[in-house]
């Protein structure tokens, strides 16, 4: 029994000195992602054609709109400290570093980064989608988030979607459809030539660089970055972008088996996530931060 003690006490010990520096501070903690879907200052209610709950939103081209799915990929997370290192969560693993953001699911809101190493954290970079690299369809290798749910990604070509929303629009209530991802391949002006795996002719994936309103504390502390995404600006960003049913499909409509041109879905790219040059923010900003 003696010896028995003295070895719980040395692995007590041994723990101790393994997640603790010398003054009691922990080298790690974790930082949770929440993230706020809404449309201006109101978060996001999803519903179907005729849901009187869904919240409803109106263009700058005065088109009245609502969302019954909302779900977006978010990979290659970075947080940088105050001197300016930069320290990347598993950013090429995506069964560790990517998750769905999913606003019918209330779990799939918060993403928690374990073991962050302890210092003051002033802004964080993520990527909307998942970079080139790693934009590769595998089924028998599907990354675990993407397991959960196979509605997210392409039937008809490799690579993954980064984001898909569907919804109404106008008096009608047409349905609308945006899904954007890398998958494009070949003259864009030519379908037959899409489903070329080794050419993208658009680019979708974006990184997106915010600045926190305060620092996040990671050490004693456990901090929550509150993330805002801010849908008003799919149709009413940078872009200003009619929907019409004769140009919709998989990038803005109403039938899945009609195309339109790859600019289009850059357009509802660029203003979900920024152009990549001057604007890397997009329709996110951060809401808040809780140490």
């Amino acid at each position: 029994m003696k010896n028995l003690k003295k070895y719980l006490l040395a692995a007590l010990v041994s723990l101790s000195i393994i997640s603790c520096s010398e003054d009691g501070i922990p080298v790690a903690n974790d930082v949770t992602l929440e993230f706020n879907n809404t449309f201006g200052a109101t978060t996001i209610v999803l519903g179907d054609a005729t849901s009187a709950e869904a919240t409803t939103n109106t263009s700058t081209e005065g088109q009245v709109h609502h969302f019954s799915e909302l779900k977006y990929v978010i990979s290659n997370i970075r947080l940088v400290n105050a001197e300016g290192v930069e320290f990347p969560y598993n950013t090429q693993n995506l069964d560790e570093g990517a998750t769905i953001i999913d606003q019918s699911k209330e779990a799939t809101l918060k993403y928690v980064l374990n073991d962050i190493p302890t210092a003051n954290y002033t802004q964080i970079k993520f990527g909307l989608g998942i970079k080139e690299a790693l934009n590769t369809l595998d089924e028998e290798l599907f990354p675990s988030f993407y397991n959960a749910d196979l509605s997210i990604h392409w039937f008809w070509a490799t690579g993954y979607r980064f984001a898909q929303i569907e919804g109404f629009y106008g008096a009608d209530n047409a349905p609308l459809a945006i899904h954007t991802g890398s998958v494009l391949g070949g003259d864009p002006d030519d379908e037959s030539t899409w489903n070329n795996a080794d050419v993208h002719a658009r680019n979708a994936y974006r990184d997106i660089t915010l600045d926190l309103s305060t620092d996040a504390m990671v050490g004693e502390n456990s901090p929550t970055i509150t993330i805002k995404a801010d849908f008003n600006k799919v149709l009413s960003g940078t872009n200003t972008i009619t929907l019409e049913t004769p140009t919709e499909g998989y990038t803005a409509g109403t039938f899945a088996t009609k195309h339109v041109s790859p600019n289009v879905m850059v357009e509802y790219v660029d203003n979900m996530a920024g152009n990549g040059d001057t604007d890397i923010k997009g329709m996110f900003s951060i809401e808040s931060v809780e140490n």
